[in-house]
């Protein structure tokens, strides 16, 4: 299938147009014409080159929302028309525990990441959703349910399904007591949901300039992390920490705010952690953790849980061509948005 997309060629980030050719259907492909594709800071570190070299040209993206067109022999699950989502993966052997656990993010094997990786069978790099068209498995392919907004879907494919993982995996339900370090394209979602699990959420931000923001989205307020005293009031405060901070940060001064048994959940800085202090984790039993997005039949959840409760990222829609001005924004900070690019505004000449 030929189709066109936007590639960066080196490690300067700068996009511009690729043609190239998505592989013919496989007994068990679902071929999806691409509507709408999130923007994640990870794009911008990939094509940069910041987590070690990439296979140039390369097609970011992995917050795909489409429609599905054709389908192979095999798929059962899909039909041409249908409204699909594809997420940050597209394949793993589907034969270890953890694929078998629904974990397919951890697959032993290596699970096969949307853009950036070799195909399983074929060799080809995987290429992303700043594009016209996707082959995905279907095993890999999620159903957007009926009355979505799809131009707000995309985002939940990775901001979401990240957030959402770790406050499924440690029990956060009506009462439960959550702190969210940052309000950016990641903190804002992990307010949302938490707040629609029934938790009591506290945004945690170096100053309360977003507290109006914060408490729209369902916090009941922001504590300052720069404020000492908020800080030595707010000990032993909170039973879970979303730690949704993209840099390198000092993440023991947040171990006291932790009940017993609490835990700071790591999923934003990839990469060299400050000094960890150990007596906060001793005394309390407190625990610093990480997490990876989510397996297929978990992200199917948070996308069925946002149908249900109303909840979508807040975006800002943008043309293709205006991607590397996104991605300046990006590099510029944490914004307390996404980026979706609307794919129609994509040629296919």
């Amino acid at each position: 299938m030929k189709t066109v997309g936007y590639a960066a060629f080196s490690d300067d980030a700068h996009m511009k147009p690729y043609h190239f050719e998505r592989r013919d259907l496989r007994a068990n492909d679902v071929a999806i014409e691409i509507l709408y594709c999130g923007v994640c800071h990870s794009d911008l570190h990939t094509v940069n080159g910041d987590w070690g070299p990439q296979p140039y040209p390369l097609i970011p993206g992995h917050e795909i929302v489409g429609v599905v067109t054709a389908i192979g022999d095999d798929v059962k699950n899909y039909k041409v028309g249908q409204n699909v989502a594809v997420g940050c993966m597209v394949d793993s052997c589907q034969e270890c525990d953890q694929c078998h656990n629904h974990e397919e993010q951890f697959c032993r094997n290596g699970m096969t990441p949307t853009y950036g990786a070799p195909d399983r069978i074929s060799g080809e790099t995987t290429q992303g959703g700043y594009s016209k068209h996707i082959v995905v498995r279907e095993e890999f392919v999620l159903n957007v349910p009926e009355g979505m907004d799809l131009a707000k879907t995309a985002p939940i494919l990775c901001a979401g399904i990240t957030t959402f993982s770790p406050l499924r995996t440690w029990g956060v339900k009506q009462g439960t007591r959550v702190g969210v370090i940052g309000l950016g394209g990641l903190g804002h979602m992990a307010v949302k949901l938490a707040a629609a699990m029934g938790a009591e959420v506290t945004a945690i931000s170096r100053s309360n300039k977003k507290e109006a923001e914060a408490k729209a989205m369902g916090a009941k307020g922001i504590l300052v992390s720069t404020d000492e005293d908020a800080m030595k009031a707010a000990a032993n405060s909170f039973d879970l920490i979303i730690d949704t901070a993209p840099v390198k940060h000092d993440v023991g001064q947040y171990a006291p705010l932790l009940d017993i048994d609490g835990t700071i959940v790591i999923v934003g800085q990839v990469g060299p952690m400050e000094e960890l202090m150990t007596p906060p984790l001793v005394m309390g039993r407190r625990r610093v953790a990480g997490s990876l997005i989510g397996g297929i039949k978990e992200t199917q959840e948070v996308i069925d849980f946002c149908a249900e409760h109303d909840i979508y990222p807040d975006c800002e829609m943008i043309k293709m061509d205006e991607i590397n001005g996104a991605f300046e924004t990006l590099a510029k900070g944490d914004l307390a948005h996404r980026f979706v690019i609307d794919m129609a505004s994509l040629s296919a000449e």
